[in-house]
């Protein structure tokens, strides 16, 4: 009898467990996830080289921007050349929501050194 139960717990067991789903080769490598970064770390980076986008609107753009931004608005961030893939960027928006958009979609496009500043304010934070 207790053989029978000890059979049938084995059994039980062996059945509710689940197999590790399995790998493939082709499964691409994760993607390196963009850097919340503050004002004065975002000011070192652009000071040392990073390029500084603003994604807002041409009409936001020119309303006012951090010196030295270049304009990306967000719906052309997909098909635009930000040159080398390891070159940092800094992005940033009016409230933040954009820019995080914008440095997701560099992240699928490959781009490593990615760093989210968020809202233009943050700038003199």
């Amino acid at each position: 009898m207790l053989r029978s139960f000890a059979l049938a717990a084995v059994l039980v067991l062996s059945a509710c467990a689940r197999p590790a789903p399995p790998t493939s080769p082709s499964t691409p490598a994760p993607v390196a996830a963009s850097r919340s970064v503050d004002g004065k770390r975002a000011k070192t980076l652009v000071a040392d080289g990073a390029k500084l986008v603003d994604v807002r609107s041409p009409q936001e753009f020119t309303e006012g921007h951090l010196d030295g931004a270049v304009n990306v608005p967000i719906a052309e961030v997909a098909n635009t050349d930000f040159g080398a893939k390891d070159k940092k960027i800094v992005v940033y928006c009016g409230s933040g929501v954009r820019s995080a958009k914008a440095a997701a979609k560099l992240e699928s496009r490959g781009y490593t050194e990615v760093y989210d500043l968020g809202a233009m304010s943050t700038w003199d934070e």
